[in-house]
C-alpha cells in the first residue's frame, strides 16, 4: 500500500490550521496554499504584491526541497490574488523561478485570503 507522506520544511512557516505543508503521494506533491510569510519574522515579507509574490514562491521552493525536488518540477500552480490587477507583476516575479516548460496555472481574484495576505500560491509537483 503507497500512503501519503508528509513533507515540512523548517524554512518555511509552519501551517495555520489544521493541515500539512505538504504531502507526498504516488510520486506526486501536493504543496498547500503559501501566504508570504517569512518563517525568521513571522510576519509578511513587505506590504507590496512583488514582496509578497517572491516569499510564496520561495516557500513552495523550501518545501519541495524538502522533498528532493526543485520548482521545475512543479506540473500545476494555482494562484489566489486580492487584485487581479497584480497580475502583470505576479507574472514578472513568477516568470524567474520557472523555465520553459512552465507549469500549467490557474490564478483567480478573491475577496479576501488568510492574515490578509495579498497572494496564495499552491502547487502540485512530480518526482
Amino acid at each position: 500500500m503507497n500512503s501519503k507522506k508528509e513533507i515540512n520544511s523548517k524554512k518555511a512557516p509552519g501551517a495555520i490550521g489544521p493541515y500539512s505543508q505538504a504531502i507526498e503521494k504516488d510520486g506526486f506533491v501536493y504543496v498547500s496554499g503559501q501566504l508570504p510569510i517569512d518563517q525568521v519574522t513571522g510576519e509578511f515579507a513587505g506590504e507590496d504584491i512583488a514582496s509578497q509574490a517572491k516569499q510564496s514562491l520561495e516557500n513552495t521552493k523550501y518545501i519541495l526541497e524538502e522533498s528532493g525536488l526543485e520548482m521545475n518540477d512543479i506540473l500545476k500552480t494555482t494562484i489566489l490574488l486580492k487584485d487581479i490587477e497584480d497580475f502583470a507583476v505576479v507574472n514578472e516575479i513568477y516568470g524567474e523561478y520557472f523555465q520553459s516548460p512552465f507549469p500549467a496555472r490557474a490564478t483567480y481574484e478573491v475577496a479576501r485570503l488568510p492574515k490578509d495576505a495579498l497572494i496564495e500560491i499552491e502547487s502540485i509537483a512530480k518526482k
